[in-house]
C-alpha cells in the first residue's frame, strides 16, 4: 500500500524533521519523500486527520495476552489488534502463560502464531523453569529462538545465588535478566500498600520496604557479577533513588514504571474496586511525584502499560480474592499525555525501550522503513468500557479523562486505524 500522510507534525528527536509539519509519502513500506507539501502523483491513499502527529512506532515492554492457556482472558490475535489500535507497533509478551514460556518451543509458538500481524512481537522467556524460582530455564536456546530477555513475570527470585548465576551466565550471550522487585518474606500475603489507607480499610499491607530491600540485594549482586539487569515496574520513591545511585556508579541497570503507578494512588482503594488491585500495589502521592521526576531526569528508562487482562470471574469478586492486574494498552497515551511532557513520553515508549532490550531504533527520514504511530495529542475524552478492545475489561482507568487520541499505526506495509 502506498500512503500519503498530509500535514503531520513529526515527533522524533533524531530526525531533521522533528517538530515540523510535513507531508510524508510511503511507497512499498519505505518513506520515499518528506516535504512541506507533496502532490499525490501515485494514486496513494491519503491520510488527513485533525491535528495529526506521528512518531516512530510505540513499543510496550510488559504485555500479557493469556494465550496459551488463558484464552478466556485474551487471545494473541485480539491482543495484537488491541495493541495496534492503541498505537503500538511492537510488544514484549510476558511469560505468564500456561504452559510457561520457559523453552525455545514456547518462544517459537508465540512468534509463529503472530507471524501475520503487522506488529513486531518479542517474547520474554521465563528466567526459571516453570517460573518456580528453583532452576534456570533454557536461556540461551530461548534467545536463539527470539526471546529478548528473561524474567518470571511479577514473581521475584528469592534465591540470591540463583540470580547471581543467571547474571553471570547471561553475559556469555549478552542476555538481559529481569528481576521483579519484591521480597516475599516482607510482602507475605499483603494486598495493598502498607500505610494510612490499608489501616483505615482493614487490608493487609505490603510495605515499600519489600520492593526496596529486593532492589538493594539485586544491585549488590549486579555490582558483584557484572552483566545487565532490568528492574520492571518500580513503584516507590526510594526505588528511584537507589537506581539513580546505581547508574551513577556505572552499573548496567535499567528500570520501568507502569502508567497506573504514575497516575493513581492508593486513595482509589476506598471503594474496594478490584481493578485497583495490582502488583506492585498502588502507592502514595509522594511516590508518584518521585516516579514522574525519575521519568523526567532519565533515571526511569521505560513507561509500560503493564497490560494484564483478567477475566470477570477472577476480577469482579471480593477484593481479597480478586486477581491482581489491570489492562492499560487502550488508555496509556491519553492518561500519560496529561502527566508527562509529550517528547519525554514518546522517548520512553520508542527509543528507550529499544535501547534497553538491544533492538534497532528507527528514524523518520527518507529511505527508512516506515513503522509509525499516528495520534492527536490535544483531543479530550472520557475513557469508558466502550473504548476497551480487550476481551477482559479490568481497567483501572474507566471514567478517567484522557488528553490525546490514538488514530492508529502503519507498520509492515499495513495501515490500521482505530
Amino acid at each position: 500500500m502506498n500512503l500519503l500522510i498530509k500535514s503531520a507534525v513529526i515527533i522524533d528527536s533524531k530526525s531533521e524533521y522533528h517538530q515540523q509539519k510535513c507531508d510524508i509519502l510511503i511507497q512499498n513500506g519505505i518513506i520515499s519523500k518528506i516535504a512541506s507539501t507533496i502532490k499525490n502523483k501515485t494514486d496513494a491513499k491519503e491520510i488527513a486527520l485533525d491535528n495529526l502527529h506521528i512518531s516512530n512506532g510505540w513499543f510496550d515492554t510488559s504485555v500479557s495476552f493469556g494465550e496459551p492457556g488463558f484464552e478466556e482472558r485474551e487471545t494473541l490475535k485480539n491482543g495484537l489488534i488491541t495493541a495496534a489500535k492503541s498505537g503500538f507497533t511492537a510488544v514484549a509478551i510476558n511469560p505468564n502463560t500456561n504452559p510457561k514460556t520457559d523453552n525455545n518451543a514456547a518462544v517459537e509458538f508465540l512468534i509463529n502464531k503472530a507471524s501475520n500481524s503487522p506488529l513486531d512481537i518479542y517474547p520474554i522467556g521465563n528466567l526459571t523453569k516453570n517460573a518456580q524460582g528453583n532452576e534456570l530455564a533454557e536461556l540461551y536456546d530461548m534467545q536463539n529462538s527470539g526471546a529478548i530477555a528473561f524474567g518470571d513475570y511479577n514473581s521475584s527470585i528469592s534465591n540470591a545465588n540463583l540470580l547471581k548465576v543467571a547474571l553471570q551466565y547471561a553475559q556469555n550471550f549478552n542476555g538481559l535478566v529481569i528481576s521483579f522487585p519484591q521480597d516475599n518474606s516482607i510482602a507475605l500475603d499483603g494486598l495493598v500498600h502498607e500505610g494510612e489507607n490499608s489501616t483505615k480499610l482493614g487490608l493487609k499491607g505490603i510495605p515499600s520496604l519489600a520492593e526496596e530491600l529486593q532492589i538493594v540485594r539485586d544491585l549488590f549482586l549486579l555490582e558483584y557479577t557484572g552483566g545487565k539487569l532490568h528492574i520492571p515496574t518500580i513503584s516507590t520513591a526510594k526505588s528511584v533513588k537507589l537506581i539513580k545511585e546505581a547508574k551513577k556508579k556505572g552499573l548496567k541497570v535499567t528500570c520501568s514504571v507502569s502508567v497506573h503507578h504514575l497516575t493513581i494512588t492508593d486513595d482509589a482503594l476506598h471503594n474496594f474496586n478490584g481493578n485497583y488491585k495490582v502488583t506492585p500495589p498502588l502507592r502514595t502521592k509522594k511516590d508518584i511525584k518521585a516516579l514522574i521526576k525519575g521519568v523526567q531526569d532519565g533515571t526511569i528508562d521505560i513507561i509500560t502499560s503493564d497490560h494484564n487482562p483478567i477475566d470477570i470471574e477472577h476480577k469482579k469478586v471480593e477484593f481479597n480474592n480478586a486477581k491482581n492486574g489491570t489492562i492499560g494498552l487502550e488508555s496509556l497515551f491519553g492518561i500519560l499525555n496529561k502527566a508527562i511532557d509529550l517528547e519525554i513520553l514518546i522517548q520512553c515508549i520508542t527509543d528507550n525501550p529499544r535501547t534497553v532490550f538491544g533492538l534497532d531504533k528507527s528514524i523518520i527520514k527518507e529511505g527508512e522503513k516506515a513503522s509509525i504511530t499516528l495520534f492527536n495529542p490535544k483531543a479530550s475524552s472520557i475513557f469508558t468500557e466502550k473504548n476497551i478492545i480487550s476481551t477482559s475489561k479490568n481497567s483501572a482507568f474507566i471514567n478517567k479523562e484522557l488528553e490525546g487520541e490514538v488514530y492508529g499505526i502503519y507498520a509492515q506495509g499495513k495501515l490500521i486505524l482505530f
